[in-house]
């Protein structure tokens, strides 16, 4: 019995090890594709469930698809109605799993450990190492499943064994035993492929199987509804989208499966194909084809309803007062404590970076108008503008650190190394927009005026410098190298513009033209807008240089492995 235990758990762990390798290494692969599917064909509520279902289904996840969608409501990225749909496919594509399981490629499995194992330590090619991760956590899984397989078949000879499981016959224990099994292993796919082998092996029925079934689906929420724990009020009502739509599927099955039982296996087995017990795997086939078909029928019968659903979650969850620090500041995409995979941590601290520097910017232009047109009111709003910055550039550093100690590839190391760059030079923009207020507040104290030509020079200046600014936070954003020859030029420009102004400045104080004490102020100004327009080329290059570093260590290290 203890040899059984033994051999049972250590399939179960390949099995599990399978899945993370192969979800993980899909992510890897075609992450930011999936991302990036999952956020732009998501307008109507049907393209966002045939999204749903396609992601789930190639991640093997149904977990990741919902938790990363609470993570896209709660940081505004995503509309509540546009999320339905996404988790209502979500709950069809968790089903594949299970359908691969009971078509037992158990005997094929080792080449594909085999073949993965030749990808992931022999050729140099890092899409080929990654995809390579993928070939083998698909043939562990199969591992793993034949191990307890195995395993099972020797649980057939224990009369103990088969006299409990064939008293197991209660629906309600057996929807509570799925529910409380799946919310520990947090995973539906786990559950039903588990008993998708015992299926195979004769150890258990059908009819209890559609019972436990249903509990799987209940108790495959946990991973949203924890994941909602600390969101905003819409974070937690995608979650409970989930769970309500789950629930009340549930209900509507139980009820059925209570009141017609055998006309729903009747056509489970017809679907299947395996309408013979004696057939081996028959039983296996139809425990994952009924856990397949309840998801459809459940779809199919709430999606007119779930506009009534989305109502409910509303009733249920209450809008809340945005959380904030103490002096009013506030996170808009990165404030859930439970950071999302990393992938998706990375896309939402890239927004929230956007976020700061269209706020640095536009604090820049405020506080050169305030010099400009002597606005001493305003330059409140500059001030508290710049500690805004400050707290979000302390908040996304730390959110990137905790990005950063999770195992994640070079690749991405680089690139979250690029973004500190960006967040530490939109903060020196802020600092600079500082600078010119402070400028601005003291002309004002003391009554100094700069000359009508200084003012256009200034004015010049600042056009080149919020051109170049505009052009390299496009950059950084879209990743399109296109404007690189027009950052540079404007960068170019910026230099030159400096050299022509101050000349002419030197030259308006020789002529008597500008106080001398304005002048050093003015002078002090461009060359402080010179440096922004340096700051914001460093943004433009950023992930450019972290790519072409990622490049270098990938070509030093191909030749060694060769």
């Amino acid at each position: 019995m203890l040899t059984i235990l033994i051999t049972l758990l250590g399939g179960l762990g390949l099995f599990i090890a399978g899945m993370y390798m192969m979800s993980h290494g899909i992510e890897k692969v075609a992450g930011t594709r999936l991302r990036n599917i999952l956020e732009t064909f998501t307008r109507t509520r049907l393209t966002g469930l045939l999204v749903g279902l396609f992601f789930t289904a190639v991640i093997q996840s149904s977990s990741t698809a919902t938790v990363m969608v609470v993570t896209f409501v709660n940081s505004g990225l995503m509309a509540l109605s546009n999320a339905c749909g996404i988790i209502l496919g979500a709950n069809i594509g968790t089903t594949v799993t299970a359908l691969l399981v009971a078509f037992r490629l158990s005997a094929i499995a080792p080449l594909f450990v085999f073949a993965g194992a030749i990808m992931m330590n022999f050729i140099p090619s890092q899409r080929v190492k990654k995809s390579g991760e993928i070939v083998m956590g698909f043939g562990l899984l199969f591992v793993g499943i034949s191990s307890m397989s195995s395993a099972m078949a020797d649980l057939r000879d224990i009369p103990a064994v088969i006299h409990f499981l064939a008293g197991f016959t209660n629906p309600f224990l057996g929807v509570l035993m799925g529910f409380v099994i799946t919310s520990i292993v947090q995973s539906s796919s786990v559950t039903v492929s588990i008993l998708v082998v015992m299926g195979s092996q004769g150890l258990i029925d059908l009819r209890i199987c559609m019972f436990i079934i249903l509990g799987c689906n209940i108790g495959a929420c946990s991973s949203a509804m924890l994941a909602s724990v600390g969101a905003n009020a819409d974070g937690k009502r995608a979650a409970l989208i989930h769970l309500l739509f789950n629930i009340f599927g549930t209900i509507l099955m139980f009820v059925l499966l209570l009141l017609f039982a055998p006309q729903i296996e009747l056509l489970i087995m017809t679907v299947s194909g395996a309408r013979h017990a004696e057939n081996a795997g028959s039983l296996g086939r139809n425990i994952a084809f009924a856990h397949f078909l309840f998801k459809v029928f459940q779809v199919i019968v709430l999606y007119p309803f779930m506009d009534l659903i989305i109502k409910l979650t509303y009733v249920l969850v209450k809008d809340e007062p945005e959380s904030s620090t103490q002096e009013g500041f506030s996170l808009k995409y990165i404030g859930a404590p439970k950071l999302p995979t990393p992938p998706v941590a990375m896309y939402l601290a890239k927004q929230e970076i956007e976020r700061m520097a269209h706020m640095a910017i536009d604090n820049l232009n405020l506080a050169v108008y305030c010099l400009t047109e002597n606005d001493g009111e305003r330059l409140k709003v500059v001030y508290e503008t710049e500690k805004y910055i400050d707290y979000l550039c302390t908040a996304i550093g730390a959110y990137l650190t905790k990005i950063n100690q999770n195992a994640i590839p070079l690749r991405d190391a680089d690139l979250i190394s690029g973004y500190f760059h960006v967040v530490s030079d939109v903060e020196r923009i802020g600092d600079h927009a500082e600078d010119i207020a402070d400028m601005a507040a003291y002309f004002q104290s003391h009554k100094i005026t700069l000359s009508d030509e200084a003012y256009q020079d200034l004015s010049k200046m600042m056009e080149t410098v919020h051109r170049l600014l505009e052009r390299s936070l496009n950059m950084f954003l879209t990743g399109d190298m296109s404007d690189k020859g027009l950052v540079e030029e404007l960068e170019n420009k910026t230099d030159a513009l400096v050299l022509e102004i101050t000349d002419r400045h030197l030259q308006r104080m020789a002529d008597g033209k500008c106080d001398v004490q304005a002048g050093v102020f003015f002078s002090d100004m461009i060359n402080g807008l010179e440096r922004v327009g340096d700051h914001a080329t460093n943004i433009a290059f950023a992930l450019y240089k972290a790519k072409m570093l990622t490049q270098k260590r990938s070509s030093n290290v191909e030749p060694a492995m060769a």
